[in-house]
């Protein structure tokens, strides 16, 4: 039986701030460092916004236990999201072609295959520090609503694995169609073939985009992310973040996870558990509350 790890999709939130979780504990050093008294395992949601730095990386390396592990979002740009050009480092912009700099956002496809294989570079190094000490996890790949099954999907997919071959790598996906009854078995066959770890989800289902909540393990660690139920926010347009994920889980809901989670720990030597309903204190609470629903009974 692998090891099954519960934690959440970040410790920085604001509204976890404000909730008082954290009590006395005041500067970023002080909360990591009691976080990681409750949990063994965090994601690191920052490194979609902005690449990682060694730097940032060394100092959550040390501030936490040897035993700590970190998954980390991989940066936007490389999950085929757009982004501002200033979200790039300044030596980038100052390198970009200027009808490129004249655009509000670019795509991996528009920056030379110079710069491209340099984002790539520079946001493996960010993260050898951790790696190094043993406390990356995976990288997590979320792909937008519009990234489906194809040929030239899977052959972007085979190139993560080709730009980061040092890290394990995790793949969400956001459209179902990934796993309907067509494309189920190809999608994880491919997976399988490139040990890519499938992201199981909860997530709400009956929308345009909902993925089903199929748990399946195709490499030796596997990922279950919470999103919540929140179904009327789900995919509708000019939502914030805070309200697509406020929810809080019940125990009956997070219950219906108990025997996939184990079954996948009996496939694989690790699973990790993320709560991603980053409200007040929502993730963590339901992340403590499944964490005793595993180990009870």
């Amino acid at each position: 039986m692998g090891a099954i790890l519960t934690g959440t999709c970040s410790w920085t939130d604001k509204t976890l701030i404000e909730s008082g979780w954290y009590g006395e504990a005041s500067s970023a050093e002080e909360r990591l460092s009691r976080y990681a008294t409750r949990f063994r395992v965090v994601e690191v949601d920052s490194t979609y916004y902005s690449l990682p730095s060694e730097r940032t990386s060394e100092l959550w390396t040390e501030r936490t236990p040897d035993d700590f592990t970190f998954d980390v979002k991989a940066f936007r740009l490389l999950t085929t999201h757009p982004a501002e050009l200033k979200s790039l480092p300044k030596d980038f912009r100052e390198a970009s072609p200027a009808k490129l700099q004249e655009k509000p956002k670019v795509y991996l496809k528009d920056l030379p295959p110079e710069l491209s294989s340099e984002l790539w570079t520079r946001f493996r190094q960010g993260l050898m520090p951790l790696h190094s000490a043993g406390k990356l996890g995976m990288v997590v790949f979320q792909f937008p609503a519009w990234f489906f099954p194809g040929r030239d999907s899977k052959a972007y997919l085979g190139q993560i694995r080709e730009n980061l071959p040092d890290y394990r790598i995790a793949i969400e996906f956001r459209h179902g169609s990934w796993v309907n009854e067509q494309n189920l078995d190809r999608t994880l066959e491919f997976l399988r073939a490139n040990d890519l770890i499938y992201t199981s989800v909860d997530e709400p289902q009956g929308t345009r985009q909902s993925v089903p909540p199929v748990a399946v393990a195709t490499s030796d660690m596997a990922l279950v992310r919470f999103h919540g139920r929140r179904a009327e926010t789900w995919d509708k347009a000019n939502v914030g973040v805070l309200e697509r994920f406020r929810y809080l889980y019940d125990e009956k809901e997070l219950s219906e996870w108990v025997p996939k989670i184990r079954e996948l720990a009996s496939e694989t030597r690790e699973v990790h558990a993320l709560m991603n309903n980053c409200y007040s204190d929502f993730a963590v609470r339901n992340a403590s509350q499944l964490s005793d629903l595993l180990t009870s009974g």
